[in-house]
């Protein structure tokens, strides 16, 4: 019977006319996430003048948010297979809006880290549920490669409109308006979303097992820490306690789910190739972009003096060209195949962050526009095809687990890239060379720099800024350098891993 009742089921799911709309509610999803990720970076400077943090302090609010979503997913795309993924997705997103609220009106960098790790948590029921639900809603292969495709394509959006839209609030407001923006997505997603999006989820998930929870997020954020830690300040004891720890959570972790009837997480799913290199793929690759993302605004506004709202559209290209890609990479690997358009992809994204090794204080915008271009090409193709194969490799009850896993690789990969490079950036900016009588401040940060200048003498404050913009170029080629490596290494791992890798063709 149940063999009788399948085509028919599919082929209602397919033809369901309420989908394409279901699944512009869940890009509004994607979009809320993508574009508070990107407003941060843009609203760093002012952030640093008015709260004053310190380095440290100032890092942990940039990668805060993605220690604790990537140490949350797994659980929270668990939660929603077992209580419903539409629930979780609606409960997160009135959580996502209400917390932002708490951020934007942020007094101290205290209160700005806690504010950032609150909103990780709600971030963490989004993501997983989005893609969860994709799942569900299109069982057409070819139907859901381009579902995939647009939500890809309006995270990649999402990465214009939040610096363009950023940059116009930051030259009218305060930065914490950057924050408000949420506000009025959140409240069309919830209202939409509780008319159009139907509820799915595991029908015998098993109970949700707390201690696997408690395991999984002390052990990522354990070693994600130790690895920032390390790279800030070098092999100390108590990093490395945190980051032991950490390792041992990790390892209970995963013998948990193995003993476990009803596991967090189902490490079968490892066993398929095409699952491993993809979730391997997506966290080397965001890891080797997202200390690039995390500082280019600041070489864009306080090395080349561009306003926030120029600075903003600067950063267009790279979103034009994953919008671009997103739509179509499902059909590239069709034609090619997967391995070919992930490694090339990750290939042209690791070429392109090699370029960017050349930047100078006054190197003109064609060459960083250039490679902007490149970089979103190259993401787009692989991130797409990448979720594809992810989500094809699974049954569909659990679609919201692996679907966490995917995401977790993309957080994690963040929170390390940012902890790894910004620390490299920062590293090498620290040691720049100052007039005497510089302010212990603009050592934290160029934007400390900046306005330490404002006390300084005229002829002491420019040669200070000089060095200073000087130093902070340098920590970005660096950088730069070190990403364009992970990625061509990503690259030539995905060629080989993702060999016999084909997308499912469907009617």
């Amino acid at each position: 019977m149940t063999s009788t009742l399948q085509p028919a089921s599919t082929t209602e799911a397919v033809k369901r006319p309420g989908r394409w709309l279901a699944l512009s509610v869940l890009v509004l999803a994607v979009l809320l996430v993508a574009v508070d990720a990107t407003v941060l970076g843009l609203a760093t400077p002012y952030i640093s003048e008015d709260l004053k943090p310190s380095g440290t302090q100032l890092l942990w609010i940039g990668d805060v948010y993605s220690f604790v979503i990537a140490g949350l997913l797994v659980s929270m795309g668990s939660l929603g297979d077992r209580i419903g993924r539409k629930r979780i997705l609606l409960v997160g997103a009135t959580a996502f809006g209400a917390i932002s609220i708490l951020n934007a009106y942020a007094s101290t960098p205290e209160l700005m880290i806690l504010a950032r790790a609150l909103l990780g948590v709600a971030g963490a029921t989004l993501m997983p549920a989005t893609l969860a639900l994709i799942r569900n809603l299109f069982h057409d292969p070819r139907e859901r490669s381009l579902a995939v495709g647009i939500w890809g394509a309006t995270a990649s959006a999402g990465t214009a409109v939040g610096p363009v839209a950023g940059g116009f609030l930051l030259e009218h407001f305060w930065w914490g308006s950057v924050f408000l923006i949420n506000l009025p997505v959140m409240a069309v997603l919830v209202l939409v979303g509780i008319k159009t999006l139907p509820e799915s989820k595991n029908p015998n998930p098993g109970p949700w097992d707390m201690i696997s929870v408690v395991l999984s997020l002390v052990g990522v954020i354990g070693v994600v820490y130790a690895v920032k830690e390390a790279a800030t300040h070098g092999f100390e004891l108590p990093s490395l306690a945190v980051g032991a720890l950490g390792a041992a959570a990790l390892y209970r972790f995963v013998r948990r789910q193995l003993t476990l009837p009803a596991p967090l997480l189902d490490m079968r799913l490892f066993r398929n190739r095409g699952f491993s290199a993809a979730v391997l793929a997506d966290l080397l690759t965001i890891l080797g972009l997202s200390g690039l993302v995390f500082f280019l605004s600041q070489y864009l506004q306080l090395v080349q003096g561009r306003g926030p709202f120029e600075a903003g559209l600067a950063e267009i290209p790279a979103a034009v060209g994953a919008v671009a890609a997103g739509l179509i990479a499902g059909r590239a690997a069709r034609r090619f195949s997967v391995r070919a358009v992930v490694a090339g992809g990750l290939a042209a994204v690791g070429l392109a962050l090699a370029v960017l090794t050349t930047l100078g204080q006054s190197t003109g915008y064609p060459i960083l526009g250039a490679a902007l271009l490149v970089v979103g090409v190259g993401a787009g193709f692989s991130f797409t095809v990448t979720a594809d194969v992810i989500l094809s490799s699974v049954p569909k009850e659990q679609a919201g687990a692996a679907s966490a896993v995917s995401e977790t690789a993309y957080e994690l990969g963040a929170a390390l890239g940012i902890a790894v490079l910004g620390s490299i950036v920062t590293g090498v900016y620290r040691g720049f060379a100052a007039p005497a009588g510089t302010p212990s401040g603009a050592h934290e940060s160029l934007g400390g720099a900046v306005e330490a200048a404002g006390g300084m003498p005229s002829q002491a404050a420019q040669e200070m800024l000089t060095s200073a913009r000087e130093a902070f170029v340098n920590g970005l080629s660096v950088a730069s350098a070190v990403g364009a490596t992970v990625l061509l290494a990503t690259a030539v791992a995905a060629w080989f891993m993702l060999k016999g890798q084909s997308l499912e063709s469907g009617g």
